[in-house]
């Protein structure tokens, strides 16, 4: 009799073990196309055609957590950019297969501590403080901070922001929520033999508390991404190379109900091997109103470029995007939007997509 009663007792011990490290694994992703004509300032003439990620870029991937118990947990992140239009994974030619993310992390009543590839110190407070968040095609602020145009050897614009969205080799302590307060500290090491000063570094603070938002950032980046080994920006006609920025950069948004208002400044300081190249500054104001089973949106960015970085002087920068974006579902939403970018330096350029998104 003892040594049934020991057994069950051993059992039921390992039973509850079990059950305290309980797993999941999940796929999701979103697909995104429209079909439009484009044209950013600069550009020789207008490009109709079908596009990928007019609202998000596309993505597929999986997502894992377990219960350590205690209130600990492990937790990873596999997610890869796709093309909609072609089918081609990645944001562009030579993208990595997981660069939005690939990452493993344990969280708990501390906070959060993740290894891997994930996100830059500006992303969240550049996306959640526009009305078109994180769409590279059409949002103001992040054609401005985030996206080059122009072929490659002929830029006629360099992103203000500089070694990506996302960074890689990297580290990230994301503290408790107090109040509604959280901050998020990233390091990505350079990885370069004798030369452990060169890396990234940043900080992040988003707070939320009812219909009041605010953000604000600072980063110091010298690593290319999403692979090192280059300027964190190459030089390409008519612009240098920088090999380090420093950005800070604050954000608001209130909800009014009747209509969000959007309101951000930026601003960085480029070096190369500690010469002056470029100061930027960045100012973005929007809007979104509900309407229907869906918003208006509208969105106006304009970027100040001072010193050396263009060959011919000083530059600047506006672009209006007002669309509307209506909801068919919980997970699926279709969007009209208009655009209208100028390069001081550059001709008028008038852009148009009509697209669907869908989550899953």
């Amino acid at each position: 009799m003892k040594k049934t009663r020991l057994a069950l007792a051993l059992a039921s011990c390992l039973m509850a073990g079990s059950a305290m490290a309980q797993s999941s694994v999940t796929v999701s992703g979103l697909v995104d196309a429209f079909v439009g004509s484009m044209k950013n300032s600069g550009d020789t003439g207008s490009k109709a055609s079908v596009g990928s990620g007019g609202m998000t870029t596309s993505w597929i991937g999986f997502k894992g957590v377990e219960d350590l118990g205690g209130g600990l947990k492990a937790e990873f992140k596999l997610t890869s950019f796709f093309q909609t239009d072609t089918g081609a994974y990645g944001r562009f030619a030579g993208d990595n297969l997981f660069s939005r993310d690939a990452n493993i992390a344990l969280a708990g009543s501390y906070g959060r501590i993740s290894l891997g590839r994930d996100l830059a110190p500006s992303f969240l407070p550049t996306i959640l403080f526009n009305p078109f968040g994180d769409s590279f095609t059409f949002s103001p602020l992040v054609l401005h901070v985030y996206t080059p145009s122009g072929a490659f050897l002929n830029r006629t614009w360099t992103q203000a922001n500089a070694s990506d969205s996302g960074w890689s080799n990297e580290i990230i302590y994301t503290t408790p929520n107090f109040g509604g307060l959280q901050a998020n500290l990233h390091y990505q090491f350079g990885e370069v033999a004798g030369q452990t000063g060169k890396k990234n570094i940043g900080v992040n603070a988003l707070y939320f508390n009812g219909d009041l938002a605010l953000t604000g950032l600072y980063f110091d980046a010298q690593v290319s991404n999403p692979n090192s080994g280059s300027p964190i920006i190459d030089a390409t006609a008519p612009f240098a190379s920088i090999t380090r920025q420093k950005t800070w950069m604050a954000g608001a948004t209130y909800d009014f109900k009747v209509v969000k208002l959007y309101g951000t400044f930026q601003t960085s300081k480029d070096t190369t091997d500690g010469n002056p190249q470029a100061k930027d500054k960045v100012y973005s104001l929007g809007l979104s109103a509900p309407v229907g089973n869906g918003s208006i949106l509208a969105g106006f960015a304009r970027t100040k470029r001072t010193g050396d970085l263009l060959a011919g002087g000083d530059v600047s920068r506006n672009t209006t995007s007002v669309g509307y974006d209506y909801f068919l579902s919980k997970r699926t939403d279709v969007y009209a939007i208009v655009m209208n970018d100028k390069i001081s330096t550059q001709s008028n350029a008038a852009s148009f997509g009509v697209g669907i998104r869908h989550r899953f």
